[in-house]
């Protein structure tokens, strides 16, 4: 059988979590933040060779700073994606960007959803990933296409579509 090989072993994925409230409700957020990170990056039809990006776990006090500074937004989200603009020099990586996810925030809204932390939190580190490689949902179209392949790698990994019930998961 031919071996395909994964073009996400030549991103690297920094973790850090500095809020401690992950680790107390997933034991394994590191492993699932990571993997979720790669099958977003697998799957989102983007060519890319050595990259890096980072996950960075908070809270709501932090993500409410960054939404209103970054954003003009007084109140804390979900999840915020930063995407790089800098450009790689000679052999660096490029780098990608930051994903920072909201603790209380995501925590709540998986809650009032129906959905189990794990599940929500998958979705939310996919999206962000997403945005970090150029998708959006300012427009229906974008949107769409956005959701479906959300919903796509989802499936991959054994989640149920988190569309079916409409959400709005910027807050």
């Amino acid at each position: 059988m031919p071996r395909t090989s994964d073009p996400t072993r030549s991103v690297a994925i920094d973790l850090a979590i500095p809020c401690a409230k992950w680790r107390r409700a997933l034991s394994d957020a590191e492993t699932v933040a990571t993997e979720a990170a790669r099958a977003a990056l697998k799957h989102s039809g983007k060519k890319f060779g050595a990259a890096e990006l980072s996950l960075i776990l908070s809270d709501d006090k932090t993500v409410h700073k960054l939404n209103a500074q970054w954003r003009g937004k007084d109140a804390p989200t979900n999840v915020l994606a930063f995407a790089s603009d800098e450009s790689p020099k000679g052999p660096a990586p490029t780098l990608l960007g930051d994903v920072i996810l909201a603790y209380e925030t995501v925590k709540r809204e998986a809650k009032e959803q129906g959905k189990t932390l794990p599940d929500h939190f998958r979705h939310l580190v996919i999206h962000g990933v997403l945005h970090l490689l150029g998708y959006d949902h300012q427009a229906d179209r974008e949107a769409k296409k956005m959701e479906s392949l959300e919903t796509r790698i989802l499936a991959l990994m054994g989640v149920a579509d988190p569309y079916r019930v409409r959400e709005n998961i910027h807050g």
